[in-house]
């Protein structure tokens, strides 16, 4: 096995454990919607999940691990993606936030700053902004 074999297993079994996670606020309310159900598709193309995996993910979401990555900037877009959830159905839930609370800390935001850094992150996909936008203003609120 190459080394490269060896990133992209770990970087794949990553991207499991987001995706997941994405179900997992999709399903918070018992029911995936069609704007739910169009941004998992969208993330799971971008994610590289098979047919297989993506069925399996939506019967169990909560078998996979967080596995956050290492790059600041690269959990910063799942929290990008894991708020754009939130907003798929139209109807922000304190359920999706409490749960995007809990998976931000998992990515590694301070238990202190979740709450800011989450409420931050819900303004700025509210007002649509951009992953680069989005990425510069919630490094200015979670100055590490």
């Amino acid at each position: 096995m190459s080394i490269s074999d060896l990133y992209s297993s770990g970087q794949h079994r990553s991207n499991l454990g987001h995706f997941a996670n994405i179900v997992r606020i999709a399903k918070s309310d018992n029911v995936i919607t069609e704007g739910e159900q169009k941004l998992l598709d969208k993330m799971a193309k971008i994610l590289h999940i098979t047919k297989v995996e993506y069925k399996t993910l939506l019967k169990s979401p909560e078998k996979y691990p967080l596995n956050p990555p290492v790059s600041y900037d690269q959990r910063i877009e799942r929290l990008y993606y894991l708020t754009k959830m939130i907003f798929a159905d139209g109807i922000v839930t304190k359920n999706e936030v409490s749960l995007m609370q809990k998976i931000a800390v998992g990515l590694s935001f301070s238990i202190d700053n979740t709450q800011k850094v989450c409420d931050e992150a819900i303004h700025l996909v509210m007002n649509d902004n951009d992953l680069e936008d989005f990425t510069k203003a919630i490094k200015r609120v979670n100055r590490i």
